[in-house]
């Protein structure tokens, strides 16, 4: 039996289902139909989006959508132990605690590593065209049992857990997800081509450095407009990248997307689309000011992008 990416989806849709029906028994939670219908839409997509029409799933999105929109997902109140036993456990623990952490990358650099020896009877036990994702969902499978093992309790109280993080990240958990597929409707639509026409007959294209310049804040610029560097790629790749850097002045394809995508992270600590990164770790460390944390990575947003700029333009 192969271990397929499929698999990793399912386990996802079950957490997912765990979650919304424990929202949903919640009776203290204040919006625990919306809360948890949210999830269980989300679960569904999981577990069966596949053998869905695709307009349904897409329905279904847009459901997701406006019950987010409209304040539908809030964060309940989930038991958990007091000051003084987590501070007790955490000091019997000790380093320890750091295992299962470490071992979700090394089970995940092991399996990519060894999958090809992983053969038997001619067939593999990894899906050959998902290795490392399939690795890093049984590193995180190992990992959740180690955990069990050190804190000696139960795989019932990491599903609570589970549950707190969810809520607690809310709906920013479903918009790296979501902002990657728009990268994939916007280059099917075509955005990348009218990019390339905007900037070939506003901009001259033939200075190399003008080119990279370009490529590399338009990168970063569609990465603040869609909170996704992964969003933002097709479009600036298809665009720029591909029809002028490599096209017209025979840039290193490896150099143009390696640095493309870093410069489509710089983008990344300037916005709060990027909501998973940028507006939920202010929630959860309760800042007075939900853009605290881009305010402190635009200096360093801006100077990794001007040193990419450089290093595109030497390497290419």
């Amino acid at each position: 039996m192969i271990l397929s990416i499929t698999y990793l989806y399912w386990l996802v849709g079950i957490i997912l289902l765990i979650t919304s029906g424990m929202i949903l028994s919640d009776k203290t939670h204040t919006r625990r139909f919306s809360s948890g219908g949210f999830w269980l839409v989300y679960a569904v997509i999981f577990l069966i989006g596949d053998k869905l029409p695709p307009a349904l799933v897409g329905a279904l999105v847009i459901v997701m959508a406006l019950i987010a929109g409209f304040g539908g997902v809030l964060s309940g109140k989930t038991q958990t132990l007091t000051e003084e036993a987590r501070r007790a456990s955490a000091k019997r623990l000790g380093n320890k605690l750091f295992i299962p952490a470490l071992t979700i990358p090394a089970v995940t650099v092991i399996g990519t590593l060894l999958a090809k020896q992983l053969v038997f009877g001619g067939t593999p036990l990894l899906d050959p065209k998902n290795i490392t994702l399939v690795s890093f969902g049984v590193g995180c499978i190992v990992a959740v049992l180690l955990a069990c093992l050190l804190t000696r309790d139960t795989v019932g109280q990491s599903m609570k857990e589970a549950r707190r993080l969810t809520e607690a990240l809310g709906w920013a958990v479903v918009l790296p997800q979501m902002l990657g597929m728009l990268g994939l409707v916007f280059s099917d639509a075509g955005v990348g081509k009218a990019v390339a026409h905007l900037v070939t007959t506003t901009i001259n294209m033939d200075t190399r450095l003008v080119a990279v310049v370009v490529y590399c804040v338009g990168m970063a610029l569609f990465t603040v407009i869609m909170g996704n560097g992964f969003a933002a790629f097709p479009v600036m790749a298809g665009g720029v990248g591909v029809p002028i850097l490599v096209g017209v002045h025979h840039a290193n394809p490896a150099a143009m997307v390696a640095i493309g995508m870093f410069s489509g992270y710089c983008g990344t600590l300037l916005t709060p689309m990027a909501a998973n990164f940028n507006i939920v770790p202010a929630a959860l460390l309760e800042l007075p000011d939900k853009n605290a944390v881009i305010k402190v990575q635009v200096p360093t947003a801006l100077s990794i992008l001007a040193a990419n700029i450089a290093l595109l333009y030497f390497m290419m």
